[in-house]
């Protein structure tokens, strides 16, 4: 096959399409450049398909190669493990808007691999795997309504920024990463520091604009290729079945729907769904084969399905019902609690109907912030948000280990919507873990994250800048009406078109995540959604802020307490000593440990600048530790008299301690105004004596006389 090459220059950065290459066998495949960025997207579509199967097994893999930003992978096995949390929400971030546009009735098996085999860190290598994920599918001929496109935006002095480098991020009030088709947006990521309804609209409609473009070049890039649409086995409903089981369930479906209270509710349309099933299967047990009972049971599942999915759409737009009885903008009850537990930093508990999140925060020192090894330029971080999702939350059994996609996605939102109103380093000099338990759930839990994350916080004593509160927004359409939905429940957003998760202050957004199921929803659909957001998120501050006003002013007695000082960067060698024993030394005797890791031990960190954070819960050992760190940090003056401990005796001479840390030669000539025989005919171990600093000798040690002490001393007398 022919090497082809495409070009498009897009708003000065250069993509580069290249096809024939590479990675020929799989079912379609290209490489594309993005300036010095280069990912590689194959694709492949199994032919055989399992019909019986209740999902589409769609997997999108984004796959982080080190050598890409020129690093070893750190750590003892020198290559590339489970993918990072970066990994994983880009590979999320590819997934969200390629997935409802695959028709509903293919269910074989796609896998999508994006390899990012060259870096440029002004050219995001996510973006560049969306577009050729898109186009390396669009090639395969599989039923897929593409293409789609994703675009970052900034927001800087009242300026939107296209595609902004890590620079123009760090200046910018907005990033915002939106995906979609040439007709819609159908997936949003955004993080900003309170910026207003308004401009994050004009944003999504610039990244609108934007998307256009880059689908506009993946057509004109289609048109040179000769694509047979493929053809797939799909489960054939015949009319009469559909009538005669919409016949047997609709009613029954119809008043299951209305139940308010969730486990009632579903449990009883688990009943009316498996008695119909069991119907079915007592009458055609005799009349089928096994495989084809199945393959008939799955199409009497699949059209109770498609009856309740219209059901609720009528319920919900026609007759403005929603499944709880709740009016359409109206929040589910509120009640919230903090200090739970007596022994963590920070605690609250935040409900909201079914939905429950208990919050914990815990601080510590800046050493122990997380370190990431990936291909950006950020290598560390210090607030961190975990979101954990029990199966007992939603009443179920299942799967307990490793947090898995959704988990790290939820805990990513949680912790971008955070990070706006987190105080910066040199304000607040801790590290900072807010961990989310999920208890219950019955939507929008991430939401309930940030509600209680935040509370959690201000019970910590984190003089965060402002409270934070989320909430869930939904879609509903039927033919041309919609009804937008405050605070969506778990069925809405299961069988709605639209999950809009805002989240912010009362000044602003701090972040934003939607995920779009169908073609279209307009500028004005999205303006009344962040409009109902908006009230929604008022109401939850109110309530929030009556359980904790502001950060207390103080942290827990448990947490570690603080005292950040200077010392010349010069002196932190002395500080740290050979071998770290001069830290290790400070860090035993302060805290009354044998081992700088044992419980109880004071913890210090160590900044380039001179800085220097000691971390402790007694004030006492902090207070000890610093004066420690001080006095080996202090210069010794030349010419200055001083009072020094003798800690060892040498035929040469003494050494002699002015305070823990610095010490020094007094040799034996210098003892004394006479001649001296024996170093121990003038001083003894643990004397003290009056010592004038000489200077530092060839190899940088410090040297004292007693002598010229001596005679200083006398003069001065003398002078009297």
């Amino acid at each position: 096959m022919d090497k082809k090459v495409f070009e498009l220059d897009f708003h000065g950065r250069k993509i580069v399409v290249e096809h024939g290459q590479l990675a020929k066998q799989a079912t379609g495949s290209v490489l594309v450049r993005y300036n010095d960025t280069v990912v590689l997207s194959a694709v492949v579509v199994n032919k055989n398909v399992n019909l019986l199967s209740d999902f589409f097994p769609l997997t999108v893999n984004y796959q982080e190669k080190l050598y890409s930003v020129g690093k070893i992978p750190g750590g003892f096995i020198k290559r590339e493990g489970r993918p990072t949390e970066a990994a994983t929400l880009a590979a999320r971030m590819i997934d969200r808007p390629m997935r409802p546009l695959f028709k509903e009735d293919f269910k074989n098996e796609v896998q999508v691999i994006n390899t990012v085999l060259s870096v440029d860190q002004d050219c995001s290598p996510e973006l560049t795997a969306m577009l050729a994920s898109s186009l390396a599918t669009m090639l395969t001929g599989a039923p897929f309504e593409g293409p789609i496109a994703g675009v970052k935006i900034g927001y800087i002095d009242g300026e939107y920024i296209i595609n902004p480098t890590p620079e123009e991020l760090d200046q910018s009030s907005l990033d915002l990463t939106v995906a979609g088709t040439m007709d819609a947006i159908n997936m949003v990521e955004a993080g900003s520091k309170e910026v207003s309804e308004e401009v994050m609209l004009e944003g999504l409609m610039l990244a609108h604009s934007l998307i256009k473009e880059l689908c506009q070049f993946q057509l004109d890039i289609l048109k040179e290729f000769t694509i047979v649409p493929m053809e797939y086995e799909k489960l054939e409903i015949e009319d009469s079945l559909f009538e005669e089981v919409k016949a047997l369930c609709e009613k029954d479906i119809d008043e299951a729907l209305r139940i308010k209270e969730k486990l009632v509710k579903y449990d009883r349309l688990d009943e009316i769904k498996e008695n119909i099933v069991e119907k079915y299967k007592e009458e055609k047990e005799e009349e089928l084969e096994e495989e084809e009972l199945k393959y008939f049971l799955t199409k009497v599942r699949s059209i109770m399905e498609q009856v309740e999915y219209n059901l609720f759409r009528n319920i919900v737009v026609k007759e403005k019902i929603r499944s709880d009885g709740r009016k359409m903008d109206e929040i589910r009850p509120l009640s919230t609690d903090i200090d739970l537990l007596p022994r963590t930093h920070g605690s609250a508990l935040f409900t909201r109907g079914e939905t429950q999140s208990l919050s914990v925060t815990t601080l510590g020192a800046l050493g122990e912030h997380q370190i990431l090894d990936g291909l950006s330029l950020e290598d560390e971080k210090r607030f961190m948000l975990h979101y954990n999702f029990p199966a007992f939350s939603v009443g179920e059994t299942g799967r307990y280990g490793a947090p898995g996609r959704r988990e790290i996605g939820h805990g990513a939102l949680g912790e971008r919507a955070l990070l706006q109103v987190i105080p910066s380093e040199e304000e607040f000099p801790y590290t900072i873990r807010v961990v989310s338990e999920i208890l219950e759930s019955n939507g929008s839990s991430s939401q309930a994250s940030i509600c209680a994350g935040c509370m959690s916080l201000m019970a910590a004593g984190v003089p965060i800048k402002a409270p934070v509160a989320g909430i869930a927004m939904g879609l509903i359409t039927a033919g041309d009406e919609y009804t937008i939905l405050t605070d969506i429940a778990g069925m809405e957003d299961h069988l709605g078109d639209m999950d809009f998760k805002v989240a912010g202050t009362k000044n602003g957004i701090c972040a934003l995540q939607m995920d779009i199921k169908i073609k279209g929803v307009t500028k004005e659909i999205l303006k009344e959604a962040l409009e109902q957001a908006k009230k929604a998120r008022l109401e939850i501050l109110d309530v929030i802020t009556n359980t904790i006003k502001e950060p207390r002013k103080e942290v827990s007695k448990y947490a570690p307490k603080t005292k950040v000082f200077y010392i010349s960067p010069s002196k932190i060698r002395d500080v740290i000593g050979r071998g770290g024993e001069m830290i290790t030394k400070i860090i035993c005797e302060c805290s009354n440990v044998s081992d700088v890791n044992s419980i109880g031990a004071v913890k210090v960190d160590l900044e380039d600048d001179g800085r220097v954070i000691v971390y402790h819960t007694d004030q006492e050992v902090i207070d000890k530790t610093a004066s420690m760190i001080e006095d080996v940090a202090r210069d010794v003056e030349v010419g200055k008299i001083y009072s020094a401990k003798v800690v060892k005796i040498e035929p040469f001479g003494c050494f002699v301690e002015l305070w823990p840390g610095c010490e020094g030669l007094v040799h034996i000539s210098q003892l004394a105004k006479d001649r001296v025989e024996k170093t121990e005919d003038v001083v003894q171990v643990g004397d003290t004596i009056l010592v004038k600093a000489i200077g530092l000798d060839k190899k940088g040690k410090q040297n004292f006389s007693r002598r010229d002490a001596i005679l200083e001393m006398s003069k001065k007398s003398d002078k009297k």
